[in-house]
Formats: C-alpha cells, structure tokens, sequence
C-alpha cells in the first residue's frame, strides 16, 4: 500500500479561508516539496514522477494544490501570488527537517519567494531548489507585455483578461487583481538570495518562458551555487520521460549532495 497520506489545511480567515488539498508520503530526510505551476495541479507528470522518486528512496514528498487548483476549494478570480504563497508557507510549516523544493514555472517563482520569506524570518531549512522553467515575475515579465491595446482596456475596464491556452479548452483569465499583487512580489532588480544551491532546468523551445528568461534569473542569483541546464528541443512542461529523467538526476543531485 502506498505510504501516502491526503489532507485538508484551512488557510486563512473568514471569508479569506480556503481547504487547501495536500498530499504527503511519509520518508527520511530531505523531505521533497512541489510547487505547481499556474492552473496545474499536484498529480500532474512532475509531481507524481517526484512522489515516486520519493517511495523510491524513502524520502518524504509533500504535494497540494493551490485555492481554485485542483481539488482545492476557493475562487480562481481571487486569486493572487500573495494568496498562493500564504498556502505554500501553511503547506511547508507542516514538514520538518531540511527540504529541496521542486517549482514549476510559476511554482518557480513561489520557490524563490518562499525561501526569502525563510531567510527574512532566520527559518531557512532548504538543502536546495530545483526550478523547472521557472516563471519568475510572470505576471510583469509575460503577461502584462503580451496583452493587446484592447486586453489592457479589458483590463482596466472589467478587470480581467481571458487569453487562450494551448493547455485547455477554456480560456485562461487573468485577472487586474492577480497583475497588481505581482507588482509587490517583483524580484528581478536585485540580487537573488537562496542560501541554498539552485538548480535550473529550462527547455529551448519553451514558448511560454523563454530561455532568455532562465539565464536572465541566472545573472541575478549572485551568492549560491546555480546550474542551468538547457535542453534544446524541450518545450514548456518538460514531461517526456527523457525530462523526468532529468529532474529526477536533479533532485538526486541536491540529496546527495
């Protein structure tokens, strides 16, 4: 039987509560923690080859979704890389010993904040991070320079942009709240802080995160050890079984290491 516990962790408030889903695997240390990407979801390729990667070793895994991912409850149109980041930081709380967070995209960008988040409060114990196509500051990097003259006056005007997906049938919306929250979680500008070692893994014909984009992530993290591996002909979601595979000789790396 699989050694895998599901859960239900209430986050916030009154009305800003949300039953945020959560998958943990027992197993020794270092724990591994997955953040997912936007509008992904914790039993998607990556986080189900990270889970196995974990019943592999005995290590343990924590998965969930964020509010309006998933099977998480709460409402996508209010959410925001504020709310995201309050149910990583309640998620990550329930583990313990040292963890290496695996982000995917946006789940990137919540990794970095998340361990400066730790540094701030002197709580740093991530033994390293793995960031697969990380998005980070997606919502000024690659939404707001992609929208049209007529989405940004939809923007403005509704509060809410809906952009087609080649990752679902439904439009994707974007929303002037979500915009807005990004602009005070920005981190490119400044020197990225880790404390720990930081490994990229980012596909060359990633139509969503450009490669520019990791490299440019790159030039920021100045005082850990950072490896990025380009893979030429690797796409977005890096999930065919030859990028699992390097995901799991990342990980492994960090755990070994």
């Amino acid at each position: 039987m699989p050694n895998i516990q599901s859960a239900t962790l209430t986050v916030g408030t009154g009305s800003e509560a949300r039953a945020i889903a959560m998958e943990t695997r027992s197993g020794g240390s270092p724990g591994l923690f997955w953040l997912g990407g936007f509008r992904s979801d914790m039993i998607g390729a990556k986080a189900m080859a990270l889970d196995a990667l974990g019943a592999e070793k005995g290590l343990a895994v924590t998965r969930f979704d964020y509010s309006a991912h998933g099977v998480s409850g709460g409402d996508f149109e209010q959410g925001t890389i504020s709310r995201w980041l309050e149910e990583a930081q309640a998620v990550f709380a329930t583990t313990t010993g040292p963890q290496i967070i695996v982000g995917s995209s946006m789940g990137g960008w919540i990794a970095l904040l998340l361990v400066k988040a730790m540094l701030a409060a002197g709580t740093q114990r991530t033994k390293g991070l793995v960031l697969i196509a990380p998005g980070v500051d997606m919502t000024h990097e690659r939404m707001l320079p992609e929208f049209s003259p007529e989405q940004h006056e939809s923007l403005q005007n509704l509060g809410y942009v809906d952009r087609p997906s080649q990752y679902s049938s439904t439009p994707y919306r974007i929303t002037r709240k979500l915009i807005e929250d990004g602009k005070q979680h920005l981190l490119f500008g400044g020197v990225i802080e880790t404390g720990c070692p930081v490994v990229i893994l980012q596909g060359g014909q990633d139509p969503d995160v450009p490669q520019a984009a990791a490299i440019k992530l790159v030039t920021h993290i100045l005082h850990d050890p950072v490896t990025l591996t380009l893979i030429p002909d690797g796409d977005h979601r890096l999930s065919r079984p030859e990028d699992l595979a390097r995901l799991r000789a990342a990980v492994m790396g960090l755990v070994e290491g």
